[in-house]
């Protein structure tokens, strides 16, 4: 599976934005079509959300998997696709789109040049980042790994003292998995009511009974304290004006995400609220060769999971093999039945 970082000028069949889960899996889809495809991510590494939020949180409704971890489950639909060789251009954005004939001519903001005869977008919500706290100081300890958004490697926090801001899914999450590696866990929240699973919230609620997770409420973050990019400490705040300082050696901001969708939104494909509607059959968009799977499309009916996404993928596939073999008939066939074709 090549990956290309150089400006280049490519020719392929069709143009995939976005390399997360359903992104990947239209590369298979399209590839047992005998279809060429090249996919443009905006981040360094494969795997969009799942790789860059929760790499080590397992995921329960992927079939045949009773619990894969979301690292785990690119790491296999990266196998899954080798073999047809798709080009991964990581690292830039898709900027502009034009059509060009019967095709289309994307631009990124590395500045190479894309020709294609169908465009699938499958690029999630959109281009996404942290919701960052406004802390002075935070651009220096954000550089250490002092403050993070994610965990990409539980094992980072082994034997630290680890603070958690936010009061979602994703903060009480890893509070309740980090305390038993981490020295200290402190979890802040501005009020005693988190906004997560009612299982995780009890939960924590009795970690903290029990001394395995300390809870500052209700506090707000403050301040950071450390010198040379090491975090030290973390200095919190009530409403009232209290201030105290946590020992720290990571703080873990979960503020949620910051999703836009950039260019995409000035390409007249149909916008409803920030998502693209598309022709359920065909995950088409109003622009004929352009299709969009996974959570940016949206449908009656719609459910946003991994594996619509995937079912969305193999819908578009089949819905473009006409324009890039136009007058070749496809005939169904099961892969128990023709297997893998040849790379193109």
């Amino acid at each position: 599976m090549g990956t290309d970082r150089m400006t280049a000028v490519v020719e392929t069949d069709v143009a995939i934005i976005g390399a997360g889960p359903v992104g990947l899996f239209a590369v298979f889809e399209c590839g047992m079509l005998r279809m060429k495809t090249v996919v443009i991510d905006a981040l360094e590494e494969i795997g969009g959300q799942c790789a860059a939020l929760y790499p080590e949180k397992p995921i329960f409704d992927i079939p045949a998997h009773p619990e894969i971890a979301g690292a785990d489950l690119i790491a296999q639909l990266h196998k899954q696709c080798a073999p047809f060789n798709p080009l991964l251009m990581m690292g830039r954005r898709v900027d502009a789109l034009r059509q060009e004939g019967d095709g289309f001519v994307l631009a990124t903001s590395t500045g190479d040049t894309i020709r294609c005869k169908a465009v699938v977008v499958a690029a999630g919500a959109g281009a996404f980042g942290p919701n960052r706290p406004p802390l002075d100081r935070l651009a220096e300890f954000e550089a250490t790994g002092g403050v993070r958004y994610m965990v990409s490697r539980r094992e980072d926090f082994r034997g630290k003292q680890v603070v958690i801001a936010g009061g979602g899914d994703s903060a009480v999450d890893w509070a309740l998995s980090l305390k038993q590696i981490a020295a200290k866990v402190t979890v802040v929240h501005r009020r005693d009511k988190f906004r997560c699973a009612p299982e995780s919230a009890a939960q924590l609620k009795q970690a903290a009974e029990r001394g395995e997770i300390e809870l500052a409420i209700p506090y707000q973050l403050h301040g950071l304290e450390g010198e040379g990019g090491q975090l030290t400490g973390v200095s919190l705040a009530t409403l009232k004006g209290e201030v105290k300082t946590v020992p720290a050696d990571h703080l873990l901001a979960f503020f949620g995400l910051s999703m836009e969708l950039g260019p995409i939104a000035d390409w007249g494909l149909g916008l409803e609220r920030s998502h693209i509607a598309v022709t359920p059959a065909t995950c088409e968009t109003t622009i004929p060769g352009i299709h969009a799977i996974g959570d940016i499309a949206t449908y009656p009916g719609k459910l946003k999971l991994i594996l619509q996404g995937f079912s969305e993928a193999a819908m578009a596939a089949h819905a473009i093999h006409p324009r890039v073999f136009p007058g070749e008939a496809l005939h169904f066939e099961y892969s128990t039945s023709k297997g893998l074709p040849a790379a193109g």
